[in-house]
């Protein structure tokens, strides 16, 4: 996949992100696309506080045939989280899923995940790639980022 087929993409999951603008304070507003032989196959963005995160809510369209995620990329625009608050780890959640790349927007801010949730799919072995149109999603992603979230 090139770099333009990658900021393509991110630039879609920023888009499905927006979606939960209005309902997911005071988490922010994150999108995730999941993508197999180029085609986006699941969308999902942040729900509201103790529902699905984007990756929960994107997963959660996965056919539950077995290798249904084989050939999958996630593209975040956020960090997925590491840890359970109210929701758990979406961070543990790709790796269970079996996904086998994820791309990051930006890596999250908040104290409890500062690079713990790239350190668990990195662990179980899922590449990673951080830094997809930074420039862009901390635009759109920090009037919204809270040390609150999750």
């Amino acid at each position: 996949m090139d770099q333009r087929q990658k900021e393509a993409l991110m630039k879609q999951a920023m888009l499905e992100g927006r979606k939960a603008r209005t309902v997911c304070y005071p988490n922010p507003p994150v999108g995730c696309l999941l993508v197999k032989d180029g085609e986006i196959i699941a969308r999902g963005h942040t729900n509201k506080p103790g529902e699905h995160h984007a990756e929960a809510m994107a997963l959660s369209q996965l056919d539950s045939v077995k290798n249904a995620s084989e050939g999958v990329l996630a593209f975040v625009t956020l960090e997925p989280c590491s840890f359970h608050g109210r929701t758990p780890s979406c961070a543990k959640a790709i790796v269970f899923a079996g996904i086998e790349k994820v791309y990051v927007g930006m890596i999250d801010p908040h104290p409890k995940n500062r690079g713990a949730g790239i350190s668990v799919l990195e662990a179980a072995g899922v590449e990673v790639e951080v830094g997809i149109m930074k420039e862009s999603v901390e635009a759109d992603l920090t009037p919204y980022l809270s040390i609150e979230q999750c």
